[in-house]
């Protein structure tokens, strides 16, 4: 009867006309559009969304943010209009499944990944830690940090809710990698106060087959086996102590992979001083790195042509160090 009366009032636009018009212009959502919706009701576990389709489409709890969410009114208000993900398709009852986190998820990572092209260096709260490492999160993107890239003397499960400096060592979105270093980020913070051919005091940290690890003003350096002295020694143990402060020599700062390579071998007046002598090498040190900074710069300037004159002092220096010694050594 209301139909009709509608009709007779002179309007003659009824329910079902509004149906069919609907049927008529119907809009085709799919999974992985994005579309604008406003917000018209906030119930305890999700929200509808009015995105213009024949039924109001549900946003879940779950996927209203990248961040954890305990009530939808920490990040919707009612009335309010924004993007929405969909998520999944119509169920049985014709409605549609949103998302918000998924598209924070996809900005986060595009962020995230303009970071690493920048070589930026990020700050974030260590939440966890395991075997393997820590756990953080960056851009709302959980993020983890491998043992061997955190650079503190503190135990790993003493890390939660310390906030650290941080380089990317891989951003992978496919695999749902995002892997950080703070070893390298605070070794470029130092390598820009440090120079090649520089002598730096250190303390022995650890003693490996390989080498030594030195610690310089708050990083790590690698004292290649290599390079602590002209003569052959078997082991760094034979040297060196866990503790001692020894005096070394910057051969290589490589920022890319956060590696600070160091010598004692370079320091040495005469080779095996590091063996018979040591505190001659560490009295020498400044002198001797003169030299080698010297022969560093006639190599460079030979390289591009230019003819530098060698003093008799000089003449000496080119017989004890050979250009590959100068190469970084290999961890």
């Amino acid at each position: 009867m209301l139909n009709q009366d509608v009709k007779d009032a002179g309007i003659g636009f009824t329910h079902e006309d509004f149906a069919a018009l609907l049927d008529k212009y119907d809009y085709h959502f799919n999974p992985g559009d994005t579309v604008t919706g406003t917000v018209f009701s906030l119930e305890p576990r999700g929200a509808l969304i009015d995105i213009g389709a024949k039924t109001a489409a549900y946003l879940p709890i779950q996927e209203m943010s990248i961040n954890r969410v305990d009530h939808p009114e920490e990040v919707l208000r009612s009335n309010e209009t924004r993007e929405f993900f969909i998520l999944t398709d119509e169920n049985e009852d014709g409605q549609l499944t949103l998302s918000i986190r998924r598209i924070e998820y996809m900005r986060a990572w595009e962020r995230v990944r303009q970071l690493q092209q920048e070589d930026a260096t990020v700050r974030s709260g260590v939440f966890a830690t395991n075997r393997g490492g820590a756990l953080v999160r960056i851009e709302g993107l959980r993020g983890f940090i491998p043992g061997s890239h955190i650079s503190t003397r503190k135990a790993k499960e003493d890390l939660v809710g310390d906030d650290l400096p941080l380089k990317f060592l891989e951003v992978d979105e496919e695999r749902n990698r995002l892997v950080l270093s703070h070893r390298r980020a605070l070794v470029e913070r130092k390598m820009n106060g440090l120079q090649v051919g520089e002598v730096v005091l250190g303390t022995v940290r650890g003693l490996k087959p390989y080498g030594a690890f030195i610690d310089i003003g708050g990083v790590s350096g690698l004292l290649h086996i290599s390079e602590i002295s002209h003569d052959h020694i078997d082991t760094p143990h034979s040297v060196l102590n866990v503790n001692d402060e020894i005096k070394v020599m910057i051969i290589d700062l490589d920022a890319e992979r956060g590696r600070i390579s160091l010598s004692t071998k370079q320091l040495e007046p005469e080779p095996g001083d590091m063996v018979k002598n040591p505190d001659l090498v560490f009295e020498k040190a400044e002198e001797m790195a003169a030299k080698y900074r010297e022969q560093l710069r006639k190599q460079m300037a030979e390289k591009e042509g230019v003819v530098v004159e060698a003093t008799e002092e000089d003449s000496d220096l080119y017989e004890e160090i050979a250009p590959e010694e100068v190469a970084l050594a290999v961890d």
